[in-house]
């Protein structure tokens, strides 16, 4: 016959406690860790799109890619050189048309060629980025073309940004720094 000793078994609070502290123990875990990601930013949060120039936004024209194209063989682009002054500007306003009346920067003369006229919901492109279709562009949207260029009035390098402020008709103007980038591609 099989006797069951009192003396063995262990009071039921006991076991209770014991599972009761393991399941607050796991609940204290799962928290710690639910909370190990709190308030931190994802890595994609903040990116930005891989292009060359600045950007900036002034009322309803928001200014995408401006940046000084030139090819660079020497330490410095020297005073009397010409070089391509190349952006994007986006006319975010449905019903009211802007025109890009100056562009002024202190290392030379700012010369646009062509009606640089901003359509509402339109867009401009400033320059001839290489590999740009523009055919395609307008095909798909608004858009216009004007050429900008710089006639140099001091040395330029890469690395550095120069100062430029652009000046439009209704939106008024807006300050930049502009690197300097290299063409891509066979030159147009």
């Amino acid at each position: 016959m099989n006797r069951f000793d009192y003396r063995d078994s262990k009071p039921r609070s006991s076991r209770r406690s014991r599972v009761a502290a393991l399941a607050a123990g796991g609940l204290i875990g799962a928290v710690a860790l639910a909370g190990c990601s709190a308030g931190q930013l994802s890595q994609t949060a903040s990116q930005e799109s891989a292009v060359d120039g600045n950007q900036a936004v002034i009322n309803n024209v928001a200014l995408r890619n401006v940046h000084i194209q030139a090819q660079q063989s020497t330490d410095f682009l020297r005073p009397g050189a010409t070089v391509d002054l190349v952006l994007v500007a986006v006319n975010q306003s449905p019903d009211v048309t802007d025109k890009l009346v100056g562009i002024s920067t202190d290392i030379g003369k700012v010369t646009v060629t062509g009606d640089p006229t901003l359509p509402p919901s339109g867009t401009l492109f400033v320059g001839t980025p290489r590999g740009q279709n523009g055919k395609a562009v307008e095909a798909v949207e608004a858009a216009k073309s004007v050429k900008a260029t710089v006639a140099l009035t001091k040395p330029i390098t890469n690395g550095p940004n120069y100062n430029f402020t652009f000046n439009f008709e209704k939106a008024g103007s807006v300050s930049l720094a502009v690197p300097i980038s290299a063409p891509e591609g066979p030159p147009l």
